[in-house]
């Protein structure tokens, strides 16, 4: 059944002030992808009773009430799901156009929301993101720092770059370069006497685990065979963090497997060797992902751009083979 208007046909009401529906709109997709008001409140950096009011005027205006709120929850009524899958597409369309219409080779302008993941995001994305901001002066960037970018597009999110397979079918998925990954140890771990020759001398080590892409279990590679190994491992000490996981691996707390960089030089400093430099974990892609969209705003087509065609040259040594890190 269609929910009642609010204002039946002859029923007084206020004067409505002059206002931008495309605004209005805009923040009726915004509270239904952020899940409240409050959510869509903050990105807007604007209060909650705003984006109530705001809500509230789009109803008058259209004469339908779009969404049940309760206390704790929000609902999209009947009119307001058939809204809302409409103005989505209108709304993407509309940006796209506006931005086709700028002048060619003017400047994109907005802000690009984007989650990357902790230590690609504080290191090595850094230089690539400030060479992007020098060229394009009219853009900012919202630089979130997450390991996870799932949910990303109800958290108003224009992109993310993950390590690792993407899976969901939903979303674009851009290849930017591969990460080697390789077991490295403190001298002190692994450079016991005898020190390990043996996969099965290697899986008998103290273990940490980075629970992102292994916990209980580990699988090498070969360099040279592609031969694949797997063992169990019983790890003393286990995190999501790499920063974390380097650093266990560098006090001595065991063995460990991860992205080749970042162990880079703590080897050349000889902090940490590795055990059995011939076995590696398999590389992981670096994917730049974002929604399937009828249309983009250039400050994200631009971006892509600039990461397609820069990142694999900027973020080279990352396809060096483990011995020339």
């Amino acid at each position: 059944m269609t929910s009642r208007h609010p204002f039946p046909v002859g029923h007084h009401r206020d004067p409505i002030p002059a206002v931008d529906r495309l605004d209005l709109w805009q923040t009726f997709v915004r509270i239904v992808e952020a899940g409240n008001l409050t959510a869509a409140a903050r990105q807007f950096n604007t209060t909650q009773p705003t984006i109530s009011r705001r809500l509230k005027l789009l109803e008058q205006l259209t004469e339908m009430h779009l969404i049940q709120r309760s206390t704790h929850s929000l609902r999209l009524t009947l009119e307001g799901e058939s809204c809302y899958e409409r103005v989505k597409r209108l709304l993407t369309d509309w940006e796209g156009f506006e931005s086709e219409l700028r002048i060619p080779g003017s400047d994109p302008g907005g802000t690009l929301r984007m989650v990357v993941p902790h230590a690609f995001g504080q290191e090595k994305l850094i230089g690539p993101l400030v060479d992007f901001l020098e060229r394009h002066t009219r853009i900012s960037v919202e630089w979130i720092l997450h390991d996870d970018p799932r949910h990303f597009i109800a958290a108003g999110i224009d992109c993310a770059i993950k390590v690792g397979e993407i899976q969901d079918p939903n979303l674009v998925t851009l290849k930017l370069a591969q990460v080697p990954r390789i077991v490295v140890a403190a001298p002190s771990v692994a450079g016991a006497t005898p020190p390990p020759e043996t996969i099965e001398q290697l899986a008998a080590m103290p273990w940490l685990a980075f629970r992102t892409y292994y916990h209980s279990e580990v699988t090498l590679v070969h360099a040279i065979t592609g031969m694949s190994e797997k063992f169990r491992i019983h790890p003393r000490f286990s995190t999501d963090n790499l920063y974390a996981l380097r650093s266990a691996a560098v006090q001595g707390l065991g063995a460990c497997l991860g992205s080749a960089w970042i162990f880079a030089e703590d080897l050349a400093q000889g902090r940490l060797i590795q055990p059995l430099p011939m076995w590696c974990g398999a590389p992981l892609p670096l994917n730049l992902v974002y929604p399937y969209a009828p249309s983009y705003p250039a400050r994200l087509r631009r971006f892509v751009e600039f990461m397609r065609k820069g990142i694999p040259e900027i973020l080279g040594s990352l396809t060096e083979s483990p011995s020339n890190l």
